[in-house]
């Protein structure tokens, strides 16, 4: 520091120091509270989370990816196995949340790639947006129509419906 300096902006800083270390007979009940706490909690639970995570290394489980086996379509089922709708039941609402989830996905694909691309999403993102068209012209084909009450029975009928329809139109288009 320059000999002299304004010693009220600038104050002389003190020349004794505190002494931290102050010894004394008693011990610090701080530290025998963390060090019990160290050895009686924090070393048997960090053990036991060793050992847990050693075996979930050997055993890996991918609880997300549950797989349901495949179970026959209502059309397959005999004439009352009530135990056979009601897993095409429940069948058809898992392939129904399933196809809900997919068309969620391709759905926001395509508006990521609107919002990205601005106005010239036409030209960049013409695969999406064909993508999207495909897959809910497909899931308005499946589900459309069937309410808020819709199960395997109606979208059966549905689809018979529209076979039914479909055979008519061929035949009409052959005879003309």
């Amino acid at each position: 520091m320059p000999d002299k300096w304004d010693k009220d902006v600038y104050p002389e800083p003190d020349r004794r120091t505190p002494d931290v270390k102050r010894e004394s007979g008693l011990p610090n009940p701080t530290q025998l509270v963390v060090g019990l706490y160290h050895y009686a909690v924090d070393v048997p639970v960090t053990a036991f989370r060793d050992l847990i995570d050693r075996h979930r290394e050997k055993h890996k489980y991918y609880y997300y990816h549950r797989q349901y086996r495949r179970v026959p379509d209502l059309s397959e089922c005999e004439e009352g196995d009530y135990v056979c709708y009601f897993e095409a039941e429940m069948q058809w609402r898992r392939d129904h949340k399933v196809d809900q989830e997919i068309m969620d996905i391709i759905q926001k694909r395509m508006q990521a790639c609107q919002q990205r691309e601005g106005p010239s999403y036409i030209q960049n993102c013409a695969k999406e947006v064909e993508q999207f068209e495909l897959a809910a012209k497909g899931y308005q084909a499946r589900y459309a129509e069937l309410g808020a009450h819709g199960n395997s029975r109606k979208c059966l009928m549905k689809q018979k419906h529209r076979m039914l329809a479909e055979r008519k139109a061929e035949a009409a288009a052959a005879e003309s």
